[in-house]
């Protein structure tokens, strides 16, 4: 589409946790996600997505344009029957939507809806929508050091016992028949003290051109990732903050023909382990034996490591860049 991105991005961002659980993996009790290789703490893409959905949706007001497919508890076919009731007239009149149909539904999808113009989806349920490669792909963040994960007793100076008959009479007196010892029950509570974690994100122009992600929605993503934690508190997340800046690998060509400049801005100029392993150096402070706060590291740039052909931008400050 033409006015989506025209160049290749990579963008590396980093977020810490105090104590508080910031990714619980339901496979082990909710316990904080870990390597158990090395101990280092895990937080799935699916857990930065949600926050980036969430922020969204807040920002936006879960309006069109930028309204959000993978909302909470809600039927994923219902947008995607609307897709076919606004993008094409009508629903489906056989089994299967035909591949004019699909095509349809699809490209009403990625214009209204930013994380199917951001991540893609699969929507081949109900009606059928088709499925959407997104241009941003985010990757699993690691913890730069290992992670302590402690599993907390906690107590609940009340019960949630069901007393026959329900009535408040009921309960009245069912309390009132009960040792006070009893009213109270003991749970559990997993957490790390500390951990600086490092996330990883790609955005291809090439595919952007697919869905039509565009610059404002490229503006939308970092503000989203910068700020995806600051509406999104509870006891369980602890103290998590998104640190600034977000670096951004923004590549620009080096060809003096401009088409030819053109090409090479949306294939990139450098592998992404070169931007992402030599540029940006994270480091715990040598007479720090044990981080438990964001100021325990260094944060280095190597700009001369930078391959030319890329532009590295620092967010907030540089948002004006991007495009």
């Amino acid at each position: 589409m033409s006015n989506s991105i025209k160049n290749r991005y990579e963008f590396l961002f980093l977020f810490d946790c105090e104590n508080g659980n910031p990714n619980g993996d339901p496979d082990a009790g909710n316990a904080p996600r870990i390597d158990p290789q090395d101990m280092h703490g895990i937080v799935s893409d699916v857990a930065i997505k949600r926050r980036i959905r969430n922020f969204v949706q807040l920002a936006r007001e879960n309006t069109m344009p930028n309204a959000i497919f993978v909302e909470h508890a809600t039927n994923l076919n219902r947008p995607i029957a609307m897709a076919h009731e606004q993008g094409n007239g009508n629903l489906p009149k056989g089994k299967s939507a035909t591949k004019g149909e699909v095509a349809g539904a699809k490209e009403w999808m990625c214009k209204n809806f930013y994380d199917v113009r951001a991540f893609g989806a699969v929507m081949s349920t109900g009606a059928n929508a088709g499925q959407v490669r997104g241009p941003v792909q985010i990757a699993f963040a690691r913890s730069q050091d290992q992670i302590l994960p402690l599993d907390l007793s906690i107590t609940r100076m009340a019960v949630a016992e069901n007393v026959k008959g329900h009535a408040v009479a009921d309960y009245e007196k069912w309390e009132a028949e009960q040792p006070e010892d009893s009213l109270r029950t003991m749970g559990r509570k997993s957490i790390i003290p500390y951990g600086l974690f490092i996330g990883k994100g790609f955005i291809s122009a090439h595919l952007a051109q697919q869905t039509g992600f565009n610059g404002d929605d490229l503006k939308l993503l970092f503000e989203s990732i910068l700020n995806m934690y600051e509406h999104d508190r509870s006891a369980s997340k602890g103290i998590m903050t998104v640190r600034q800046p977000l670096y951004v690998f923004k590549h620009v060509g080096t060809d003096s023909d401009a088409k030819q400049k053109t090409r090479q801005a949306m294939l990139g100029c450098a592998p992404a382990q070169v931007l992402f392993e030599e540029v940006v150096k994270v480091e715990r402070k040598s007479d720090v034996e044990v981080a438990r706060k964001f100021n325990d590291y260094d944060i280095t740039i190597n700009r001369d490591a930078i391959p030319t052909g890329v532009e590295l931008l620092e967010l907030p400050k540089d948002i004006d860049k991007l495009m």
